[in-house]
């Protein structure tokens, strides 16, 4: 089973520490760019190119509130993590069919001894 091409991004998105701390914090709710690099201890350089690479992979966006534009503030996008969600559920059928089929092997070994 191979990834889609779009999945291959959202895990490669995924596979820095900062990025998943971004994602963490923005499970409980939307939050402002300077907060995010706040909590996650980065320069608001650094944390604006973890940004966009969340953004490319499709697990965030990004809006301006009304008042001002300057301010950005990201959401997670839920699509992403549906995909995601179904491709690991894939993955942990096909991992217990197998191991399944292993122990009726094995079983089957052990009562022709």
């Amino acid at each position: 089973m191979t990834a889609a091409p779009a999945l291959d991004t959202v895990l490669a998105a995924l596979a820095d520490p900062h990025r998943r701390r971004v994602v963490e914090l923005l499970r409980a709710r939307p939050q402002r760019a300077g907060e995010l690099a706040d909590a996650i201890g980065l320069s608001p350089p650094a944390a604006s190119r973890h940004l966009k690479a969340l953004r490319q992979a499709g697990l965030i966006e990004e809006s301006h509130p009304d008042f001002d534009a300057r301010v950005r503030i990201y959401r997670l996008r839920p699509e992403p993590f549906s995909a995601l969600k179904s491709w690991v559920d894939e993955t942990e059928r096909m991992w217990s069919h197998q191991l399944l089929a292993l122990k009726a092997h094995l079983e089957a070994e052990a009562t022709e001894e």
